[in-house]
């Protein structure tokens, strides 16, 4: 695996960028409240198909991109991501940042109806194996990636589905999958920006959504619907010489006492990488 070397200008523009989302989004958020406990006889239920009469949350996205970084996962191992659509959506230059000071300059495939995007670089990482299966109630994820800036991950339980209405820049609506936070990396105190984009995995290390929001006071995350993701995972593009994407293929099991580990792992591999927008 070979990533070629970004201009100095550019990486350093890139810290930059990390270091203001960091910043501002520490000033936006209190902890996260206590996760609700488990609903009597409704963990392992089957989540059921979305519907235009699930709760909604409104978003209100600024009409300017600005500056950001965010998470970004491995989909084909010859340099296919995805990460979620606000972190680079209107980004005239976007880069994946790799060890040693490095990054490679990505191209940016908008999604138009979900809040993801497709990231192509010259070179790339492991594929992360995928569950398209239907979610049961309660049961985990695991958000590995860059809350802050930094290297963090979040745990949380599966409590139902939303709609997720899009005000301003992109407006739309989409059904959304709604995780409480049960748990998250030591120190890692308010918000979870540079989360946006990461893989949701699940108990086997399958990754069954993109992370796209969070709501700080309820303490809750929003990840992409199955649906969502059935729909990303068929547009993917497949570059020369790369696989299928491992579909239900079980990655390294995932609990609640070596997720940190685990999470390490990933990132160390590059199956889960920082993206950061260094031009609008």
């Amino acid at each position: 695996m070979h990533f070629p070397k970004l201009p100095d200008w550019l990486v350093y523009g890139a810290v930059v960028a990390a270091l203001l989302v960091v910043a501002i989004g520490r000033q936006e958020r209190a902890d996260a409240p206590p996760p609700p406990p488990p609903v009597p006889g409704e963990e392992g239920v089957p989540l059921g198909p979305a519907s235009p009469f699930d709760p909604s949350i409104v978003v209100q996205v600024p009409d300017k991109q600005e500056p950001a970084s965010g998470t970004a996962f491995s989909v084909g191992q010859n340099g296919v991501w995805l990460t979620a659509r606000h972190v680079v959506d209107g980004c005239k230059q976007a880069a994946i940042l790799v060890a040693d000071g490095r990054g490679v300059a990505a191209r940016v495939t908008i999604d138009p109806r979900f809040d993801a995007a497709i990231l192509t670089t010259e070179g790339g990482a492991p594929a992360m194996p995928v569950n398209l299966g239907d979610p049961r109630k309660g049961m985990r994820a695991f958000h590995p990636g860059f809350p802050q800036g930094h290297a963090g991950e979040v745990a949380s339980r599966l409590i139902g589905r939303e709609n997720l209405v899009i005000h301003g820049r992109g407006a739309r609506t989409e059904p959304v999958l709604v995780w409480a936070e049960v748990g998250r990396t030591d120190n890692l105190k308010g918000t979870l920006a540079g989360l946006s984009g990461a893989p949701a995995l699940d108990s086997a290390g399958r990754v069954i959504g993109v992370t796209v929001a969070e709501s700080p006071r309820r303490g809750r995350i929003y990840t992409t619907a199955p649906e969502s993701l059935r729909t990303l995972i068929a547009r993917t593009p497949r570059r020369g010489g790369d696989a299928s994407i491992p579909e239900f293929a079980p990655g390294e099991a995932i609990t609640t006492d070596n997720y940190g580990r685990i999470a390490d792992g990933l990132r160390r591999d590059l199956r889960v990488a920082q993206v950061v927008c260094l031009a609008v």
